[in-house]
């Protein structure tokens, strides 16, 4: 039975969209929520960008979004689509000859910006190229480079300038039949973004790519989308996310699943549980959880794990997880599994012990099947 069924007060209704296919990924509808990322390459440099695109897909990435700003570019495009294990999405911006090149390359799907890719001739082109390719489209509508009538309506980026710009284009494709879209409405800043997320939910069922746009570094950037994507999330807005990171797309990558898995839409992994710790733990907390969480990479099969340093906690939080470990005194501390007490174990061995049981453990539950995606 399901944990939500069990549990109704975790339960997440998400909004009824309409699905569109990016490669073989499924966006929208029942679909479960794809993460997504970009590469920081260059795109030119094809093995570089191959090669962060597979680390990527690796670490979870269903799509990866590669820049496509010259024509040399869209000629490597070509080889690093064939090379790819997953969808590849071709950003454009200014040059809309781009994003026709980009979808004769292979692109799954071209990233246009109403704010810069010209016209309405030439996004009629790019539209023709996608479907002559069989490729999708996303409208990525940007607080930071909104069209230049908007910015004189409004007089500034506005949660409403932006709704417009998107819905602008949206009429676009619809005008020339085209309906293979999903759309992003992304602000760096929180409050604008939600605002602008929410109205554009709530004005075309089309699916919605969330992203909070240019959030900063690792720690800076990962708290603001958490609270910018979690929020929406949480209201059930939102089909794919990409969390922008100044840092390795891994990380984004990384960030992503762990949004998804704290609202229980998604589960990928070891999801370890752990206390801050303090004067009444029995061995060091924070550096066997940094010691878990690298030897732990390499397990895909969803499970849970908890890591507590002493009993006020860890008997409790043992009784829900797979695998748990609780410090004891005298050097050791006692292993449960399955929510039971199984047995005692030496500290100077418990890293050691846990990987073992975590591997026979996620063996044990999936032989096959490496992520669970949480649909409803």
């Amino acid at each position: 039975m399901s944990i939500n069924h069990v549990r109704p007060w975790r339960n997440i209704y998400r909004r009824k969209s309409r699905q569109i296919m990016v490669g073989n990924v499924p966006v929208g509808g029942d679909a479960p929520i794809s993460v997504q990322t970009m590469t920081n390459t260059l795109t030119t440099d094809v093995k570089a960008t191959i090669a962060q695109v597979q680390a990527a897909a690796e670490a979870g990435a269903d799509i990866v979004r590669i820049s496509v700003p010259d024509q040399d570019s869209s000629r490597a495009l070509k080889e690093i689509v064939a090379e790819c294990p997953v969808p590849i999405v071709a950003d454009i911006h200014f040059h809309y000859k781009r994003g026709i090149e980009a979808a004769e390359a292979g692109a799954a799907c071209l990233r246009i910006n109403p704010g810069n890719i010209g016209d309405e001739a030439r996004v009629k082109e790019v539209i023709k190229a996608a479907r002559d390719n069989n490729c999708s489209i996303r409208i990525g509508v940007n607080a930071g480079s909104l069209e230049k009538h908007l910015l004189e309506k409004y007089g500034e980026p506005t949660p409403d300038a932006m709704v417009e710009s998107g819905l602008d284009h949206i009429k676009i494709l619809q005008d020339n039949d085209f309906h293979e879209f999903k759309i992003s409405c992304k602000a760096s800043d929180v409050f604008m973004a939600a605002a602008a997320y929410q109205t554009l939910a709530d004005q075309t069922d089309c699916p919605i790519h969330l992203g909070i746009t240019e959030a900063g570094g690792l720690v800076s950037g990962t708290i603001k989308s958490a609270i910018g994507l979690g929020n929406l999330l949480w209201m059930g807005i939102g089909d794919t996310i990409r969390v922008s990171l100044s840092a390795d797309p891994v990380e984004e990558v990384k960030v992503g699943y762990e949004i998804l898995k704290s609202l229980g839409l998604r589960h990928r992994g070891v999801n370890i549980i752990s206390c801050p710790s303090c004067a009444r733990q029995g061995f060091d907390v924070i550096k066997t959880v940094e010691a878990l969480e690298k030897r732990l990479e390499h397990i895909k099969t969803p499970m849970s794990l908890s890591i507590i340093g002493c009993v006020v906690n860890g008997p409790g939080e043992a009784l829900m997880t797979d695998v748990g470990f609780t410090g004891g005194g005298a050097g050791s501390g006692m292993v449960y599994l399955a929510g039971k007490q199984s047995h005692k174990m030496s500290n100077e061995q418990m890293i050691d012990h846990i990987v073992e049981q975590v591997e026979q453990k996620a063996a044990e539950i999936d032989a096959g099947t490496t992520d669970t995606m949480v649909a409803e």
